[in-house]
């Protein structure tokens, strides 16, 4: 087993965020009508994805009836629909659709992790919540040695990157960069962050994301790893 493998089992058995634990095991107990016939993962979602990456995204946190459900990052909700029909479009997965943890998808030079891995309520974090999660995601950096571009999808998962970098000391940037769709930062020489409005359905009913709009931070991403 490798140290990422042992990463992601140790995050499975977390439960170090009582009303996390508590709502995440309540959501797989009661379900909603659709997903009756589910078995509910209702654990923490673990990170995914190739472990030689070069490009690495950082969301929010599982979905209740998402993540929470299937037991993957972005599967089985309207956001993962956005994100692997984009992924798959430039090359990033062999599927552009996700639907459960044994549906055959594979990701290409790509990992997904999150700022936090339990769905919160109202899809809500309390400070305390990311601080907690926050060791996890410190260690996947480390260990996810290839990585040269970090695509954070919303406000949360772009901080959580930036926080995790002057944690380790390894940020280069003087003044703390701000979040935006588009905006691009050097994290240090060799890693790029980029951010991105994230693929939940408040941004993309609204018309705030565009296809086109997220489109482009994956072309821009390509455009880096191709130099």
């Amino acid at each position: 087993m490798t140290r990422l493998q042992e990463l992601q089992r140790e995050i499975i058995a977390c439960s170090k965020c009582p009303r996390l634990v508590s709502w995440r095991q309540r959501v797989a107990r009661e379900k909603i009508k659709r997903f009756q016939h589910w078995e509910y993962w209702g654990k923490p979602n673990p990170g995914f994805g190739d472990p030689r990456a070069q490009l690495l995204l950082v969301g929010l946190a599982p979905a209740a009836h998402g993540g929470n459900r299937t037991g993957r990052m972005f599967t089985g909700d309207r956001s993962g629909d956005w994100l692997y029909k984009t992924l798959h479009k430039f090359g990033f997965a062999n599927q552009p659709s996700s639907v459960s943890r044994n549906d055959g998808l594979t990701l290409n030079d790509c990992y997904i992790t999150a700022t936090c891995r339990c769905a919160p309520p109202q899809n809500k974090l309390k400070p305390s919540e990311i601080r907690n999660c926050r060791p996890y995601l410190l260690k996947e950096l480390n260990l996810l040695k290839d990585v040269r571009v970090i695509v954070g999808l919303g406000k949360v998962g772009f901080d959580s990157v930036v926080n995790c970098f002057h944690e380790l000391r390894w940020a280069s940037f003087e003044k703390k960069p701000h979040f935006g769709h588009g905006v691009e930062c050097m994290l240090t020489e060799r890693v790029t962050l980029l951010g991105s409005f994230h693929p939940s359905q408040q941004n993309t009913f609204t018309g705030r994301l565009t296809q086109r709009m997220f489109d482009s931070v994956f072309q821009h991403a390509k455009r880096i790893l191709s130099r």
